[in-house]
């Protein structure tokens, strides 16, 4: 346990160095400071608005720090070739790579929760303001929405240490990492498209089907994370489909992980 302590804490230490987190920190800053602004520019929805905003840009803010620090923080031991003074010590791969893990983990947990103190200052601030517009307000949902973004965060910084494990290069894994969210948001509704063509009046081949569903297999649903909508409408979500998506997204972080270990302890080093 304190080898992955030791590991985890000093990858924390390297991402709250890295200059792209407070430029994606004020990025993030600025637009919560902007939902005043945005909202006393509309007259309706402000309440669904402010809360819609708030969450966004805490969502924004975690796929930044995931897309440009997560990932380099792995792919900069392998360009620099510090990984060999690493492993030249008594620490597995696997326990090397769960350790880099658990520290970028750490980090996404620490600015979602520092985000998410802004974000609802934020939306009491606009709820101060425009008090009628609120009819419906569930602080419970908007910290169970962003309690799920981050789990989403954490399953996408998954699937980059997983494709790190396959190529040296930063930019490979970036593109792959962003691909797989772009598939992950949109695949719960082509799989519903081509499992029922009829509705929309189109034809769709056996063989696109099936690839349709194991890509439903093998990439994961980004969407079921996506609680944005029920927050800002207050609209309350059953317990059991609550446990049953935090439940997918922990498995899912789990089987990654373990394939990528296993793959990275078979890798060869040049």
């Amino acid at each position: 346990m304190n080898i992955y302590w030791s590991i985890a804490l000093i990858t924390f230490k390297e991402g709250i160095r890295n200059r792209a987190l407070y430029g994606i920190s004020l990025l993030a800053l600025l637009l919560l400071a902007a939902n005043q602004l945005i909202c006393s520019m509309i007259m309706r929805d402000v309440g669904k608005v402010a809360v819609d905003i708030a969450l966004s840009s805490i969502s924004l803010a975690g796929l930044l720090i995931v897309f440009f620090v997560g990932i380099n923080l792995l792919a900069k031991d392998l360009d620099r070739k510090t990984i060999y003074m690493v492993l030249s010590r008594p620490i597995s791969r696997a326990q090397y790579l769960i350790g880099k893990y658990s520290g970028i983990a750490l980090l996404l947990v620490l600015s979602v929760l520092i985000l998410a103190l802004f974000a609802l200052a934020s939306i009491y601030l606009v709820k101060g303001t425009y008090p009628d517009y609120f009819p419906r307000f569930s602080l419970a949902m908007i910290l169970i929405s962003i309690g799920f973004s981050l789990l989403s965060l954490l399953v996408l910084a998954a699937v980059s240490f997983f494709f790190s494990t396959l190529s040296s290069s930063s930019f490979t894994t970036l593109v792959l990492t962003i691909v797989t969210y772009i598939i992950g948001h949109s695949l719960q509704e082509v799989k519903s498209l081509v499992e029922a063509p009829g509705l929309v009046g189109i034809k769709v081949s056996a063989t696109t089907v099936g690839m349709v569903r194991f890509a439903s297999y093998f990439f994961p649903n980004l969407t079921l994370f996506d609680l944005k909508a029920q927050a800002a409408h207050a609209l309350a979500i059953p317990g059991s489909y609550l446990l049953w998506v935090f439940l997918y997204g922990i498995i899912y972080i789990v089987v990654v992980l373990f394939a990528a270990c296993m793959i990275f302890s078979r890798r060869q080093f040049a």
